[in-house]
C-alpha cells in the first residue's frame, strides 16, 4: 500500500473492500513515523496499545462483512492539548509533563466511534500560545516541505504530520489561527469551525471565548468528513450550539456559480508578501471563472485587530492558567519549604518565556485601574470586528484573503522578537473574534517551492459554504 496517497474516504473504502487490513494499515504509519517523525518532531506521545485494540475492532466488522462507520480505519494525530484517556496529555509544557488525562475529550470520543484510530498526540505551542510551533516545552517541529522552517503555530504538529504523511488527518486547535496559519505553512488543509460548532469539553484551555477544535487533511474534503462526526451539541460544554449539523461532505463538489465573493482592501496592502499576493489572486481568477461574483469590501476595523486578541486572548489565558500550581495536578517544584514559594517555584520552572509573557500581560490588562483602559475596550472593539463581518456578509455569501502575509519563515527568524511573531497572525485573529468560521486551503507556491494558503471566510454556523468555495480553489490548483 502507498500510504502517502491516502485519504479519510480512500482509506475507509479500502478497508470496506478489505484491500489491507487497518492493523497492517497501522503498522505501516508506525514504520513510517518511527524513520520520519525523528527529524520533524511532530509526535510528542505514541498511543500503539490504543491504536490496535481499535484496529482489530474494525478489522472483526470487516471480516464479518457488518457495515462500518463512517471513519472506519482512518488513522489520526491529536494535539496534545485535547484530553485522551489514559494518555499522556502535556499541553506542550513542562508543567504538564507527566499529566495522564482520566477521560476523552468529546471530540477524540466522537471520532473513534466514527471508527478512526488515534497514533499519538501532537507537538504543539505550550497551551497553544506561538505562531511558529518553536515554544513547545520539549522541542520544536520542523516543516516536512522544508526542515530549517517553522510548520507554524500552534497546532504545528498537527499539520506536520498531514504534510509528511505521518497521519490521514488530525485534530488542532484554533485560538487566533492556530489551525489556518499552519495548514498554510504545510500547504495542507486546514478548517476552523464557527465557536460552538464543535466541543470543547475536554480541551485545555488557554482564551475560553475564542478556543476552538477543528481538522486538518489533505483534502477538503477530508476537513468536511472529519467534521461531520466531531460537530454537534455537546450536553457537557454548555457554550456548544444547538444547531443541526449539516452533511457537510454534500457541499465540496457543488457548484459555486452566483456566489458573492467578497474580497477585503484591507488584506492587500502593505506587508504582504508579493508572491502571497500573486498566488491568492490568481485563486480569485479561477473563482471568477467558476462562476462566481467577486465583490470588493471593506473590514474597517481590521488594522485594530492584533492590540484587540492579545488583550482579550492573554487576559483570559492569565485567568485559567492560574489553575497551574503545582497542587492538584501536574509538576510539582521540589524543596519548596512554604506553599508560597512552592507556587513561585512551580510555575517558573514549569512555564515557559511565551506563556509568562502572556499571563504577565492578562494580568495587567485585569487588574485594578487598567481594566476599563484595556480589557473592557478590547471587548467593545471585538464587537466593532464582529459588526464589520455582519455587515459584509450581508453582501456577500463568502470573503477570501490571504491567510497569512509570506510563506514559512525560518527557525529562530523571529523568536526573539515577539512582536513580529504576534504580527504573523494579522489576517487570521479577525475571524477568530468574531468567532466566523474560517479554511485555509493551498493556492501555489512561491519560486522557493513553500507553500501559499488562500484563506475562505463564512457565516456563523455556515461552514458548508467555505467547503464549496475551498473545493474549488483546491481544484483548480491540482487542474492547473
Amino acid at each position: 500500500m502507498n500510504i502517502d496517497l491516502l485519504t479519510v474516504e480512500s482509506t475507509r473504502t479500502a478497508i470496506t473492500e478489505l484491500q489491507f487490513t487497518a492493523s497492517a494499515l497501522v503498522d505501516a504509519f508506525y514504520s513510517k513515523i518511527r524513520s520520519e517523525d525523528p527529524g520533524i518532531g511532530a509526535y510528542l506521545t505514541l498511543s500503539e496499545e490504543r491504536a490496535y485494540a481499535q484496529a482489530q475492532r474494525i478489522d472483526a466488522l470487516a471480516g464479518a462483512g457488518d457495515p462500518l462507520p463512517p471513519l472506519a480505519g482512518v488513522p489520526i494525530a491529536v494535539k496534545d492539548v485535547i484530553s485522551t484517556k489514559g494518555l499522556r496529555t502535556t499541553a506542550g509544557s513542562k508543567i504538564l509533563s507527566d499529566y495522564v488525562a482520566p477521560y476523552d475529550a468529546t471530540v477524540v470520543q466522537r471520532l473513534e466511534n466514527a471508527g478512526a484510530i488515534v497514533l499519538g498526540k501532537t507537538n504543539c505551542d505550550e497551551f497553544a500560545m506561538g505562531s511558529s510551533n518553536e515554544n513547545s516545552g520539549f522541542h520544536p517541529v520542523r516543516n516536512p516541505r522544508d526542515r530549517t522552517r517553522v510548520p507554524g503555530g500552534s497546532s504545528g504538529g498537527s499539520a506536520a504530520v498531514i504534510a509528511a504523511g505521518t497521519a490521514v488527518a488530525s485534530l488542532g486547535t484554533d485560538t487566533g489561527g492556530s489551525i489556518r496559519q499552519p495548514a498554510a505553512f504545510c500547504g495542507v488543509a486546514g478548517l476552523m469551525p464557527t465557536y460552538g460548532r464543535v466541543s470543547r469539553y475536554g480541551l485545555i484551555a488557554f482564551a475560553s471565548s475564542l478556543d476552538k477544535i477543528g481538522p486538518f487533511g489533505k483534502t477538503v474534503k477530508d476537513t468536511a468528513l472529519m467534521l461531520e462526526v466531531m460537530a454537534g451539541r455537546d450536553p457537557k460544554d454548555s457554550t456548544s450550539a444547538q444547531v443541526p449539523v449539516p452533511v457537510y461532505s454534500d457541499s465540496v463538489g457543488q457548484p459555486v456559480t452566483g456566489l458573492k465573493v467578497g474580497v477585503p482592501g484591507e488584506y492587500f496592502g502593505e506587508g504582504l508578501d508579493p508572491e502571497v499576493r500573486t498566488a491568492v489572486e490568481a485563486a480569485i481568477s479561477e473563482l471568477a471563472k467558476a462562476g462566481c461574483e467577486i465583490v470588493p469590501i471593506s473590514l474597517k476595523h481590521t488594522q485594530y485587530a492584533i492590540p484587540t486578541y492579545y488583550l482579550v486572548a492573554t487576559a483570559e489565558a492569565s485567568s485559567n492558567l492560574a489553575r497551574y500550581d503545582g497542587v492538584r495536578y501536574g509538576v510539582r517544584a521540589a524543596g519548596a519549604k512554604t506553599l508560597s514559594e512552592m507556587y513561585r517555584r512551580t510555575r517558573d520552572e514549569g512555564f515557559g518565556p511565551e506563556v509568562k509573557r502572556r499571563i504577565m500581560l492578562g494580568t495587567y490588562a485585569l487588574s485594578a485601574g487598567y481594566y476599563d483602559a484595556y480589557y473592557l475596550k478590547a471587548q467593545r472593539v471585538r464587537t466593532l470586528i464582529t459588526r464589520d463581518f455582519d455587515e459584509a456578509f450581508a453582501k456577500v455569501d463568502a470573503i477570501v484573503t490571504p491567510t497569512t502575509p509570506g510563506p514559512a519563515f525560518k527557525l529562530g527568524e523571529k523568536v526573539d522578537d515577539p512582536l513580529s511573531m504576534y504580527l504573523a497572525d494579522i489576517f487570521t485573529v479577525t475571524a477568530s473574534l468574531a468567532g466566523i468560521p474560517g479554511l485555509s486551503v493551498p493556492c501555489g507556491n512561491n519560486r522557493d517551492g513553500l507553500p501559499i494558503g488562500m484563506q475562505i471566510l463564512g457565516k456563523h454556523f455556515d461552514e458548508a459554504t467555505v467547503l464549496r468555495v475551498g473545493h474549488v480553489v483546491e481544484h483548480a490548483l491540482a487542474s492547473g
